[in-house]
């Protein structure tokens, strides 16, 4: 737990934020899944003390790390969520490379069987706070937000509405979830289709073409303006933020400048899988995704209009975009 920040941390430490606590990670929660290949196991990472704590399901990206892609992962987030409030619930979904596990055809990364892992959680959340000491009766369960770095972002839109038509027999996966009241999309997946490049194809479901014209619940969309490349996508970094630019309904787009896939290293400390390591552009992240889900689930804060206030007058750090 970090409880001071980085000293290069630089203008981001203008944007404000409440004070950090100490924070209780506690993992691996087991639930029995006996429909599932393997039992679901997630960190739980909390504040050590307060009660009615808001929930944030934070979902795994597909990183060429051989860890980090998995409940032992993004620390950098986990904990600084948790250490300003949030209980953080972390769930090694089956696409990790801890598991190993092969997906039939059509399912690649496990796509639908990530969003039904976040269900599970929320319909056990009672096991989950009676497997964690000093846990019970703390979390509000009426304030649920989501995040996903990369691959982890369908997992957002899926529970926040977006579907995806396979074309091969003509079948919609539509699950929202109500009680996900809003997103945080890191680095997230864009259109498919001709914006699809061949990799994309392959690394992503063949037939992936996610359909946000219902995804109409508030999200947070954050972009590296450097996240360009032929990994995905035919387009530019700009695709990454077609979950704003498609999505009708209240969304906000943070773009960050001179940022890359792992915006400035959220998915672990000093990965090397993060091509742009910041310490600077990780605390703008941190920031900026703490107050958008702060003000999203508690009505009338005002923590995303102050942080949004002082980053648009940080133009090193990158910008800010909204609409309604």
């Amino acid at each position: 737990m970090h409880t001071h920040n980085h000293c290069l941390i630089g203008a981001a430490a203008a944007i404000p934020v409440n004070d950090a606590k100490p924070i209780i990670s506690f993992s691996p929660v087991v639930l029995s899944t006996p429909e599932r290949a393997v039992n679901l196991e997630l960190r739980v990472t909390v504040p050590a003390s307060g009660d009615a704590l808001p929930i944030v399901l934070l979902a795994h990206g597909q990183g060429m790390s051989n860890w980090l892609s998995s409940m032992e992962g993004y620390a950098p987030l986990a904990e600084f969520w948790a250490a300003h409030g949030f209980a953080v619930l972390q769930p090694t979904h089956l696409s990790s490379k801890i598991l190993g596990l092969k997906p039939p055809p059509g399912q690649e990364l496990f796509w639908q069987e990530r969003s039904t892992d976040m269900v599970r959680i929320l319909d056990n959340i009672d096991a989950i706070e009676n497997a964690v000491p000093g846990l019970k009766g703390r979390l509000d369960r009426s304030r649920i937000a989501v995040a996903g770095h990369s691959a982890g972002s369908w997992t957002v839109a899926s529970l926040l509405g977006a579907s995806n038509t396979d074309p091969r027999d003509g079948t919609t996966w539509y699950q929202p979830d109500p009680r996900v009241k809003a997103g945080v999309f890191l680095a997230g997946v864009g259109n498919g289709g001709a914006d699809l490049s061949e990799m994309g194809r392959t690394v992503l479901v063949p037939f992936f073409g996610p359909d946000f014209s219902k995804m109409k619940r508030p999200v947070l969309v954050v972009c590296g303006d450097e996240d360009g490349g032929p990994h995905l996508t035919v387009r530019g970094a700009d695709w990454h933020a077609d979950a704003y630019t498609l999505a009708p309904g209240s969304k906000d787009l943070v773009w960050l400048k001179g940022g890359k896939h792992g915006l400035g290293g959220i998915s672990g400390w000093d990965a090397a899988e993060t091509k742009d390591e910041s310490p600077q552009m990780l605390g703008a992240v941190q920031r900026m995704t703490w107050a958008y889900m702060r003000s999203q689930l508690y009505e009338g804060d005002g923590a995303w209009a102050e942080a949004c206030k002082v980053f648009s007058g940080l133009e090193a750090l990158g910008k800010v975009e909204s609409k309604k």
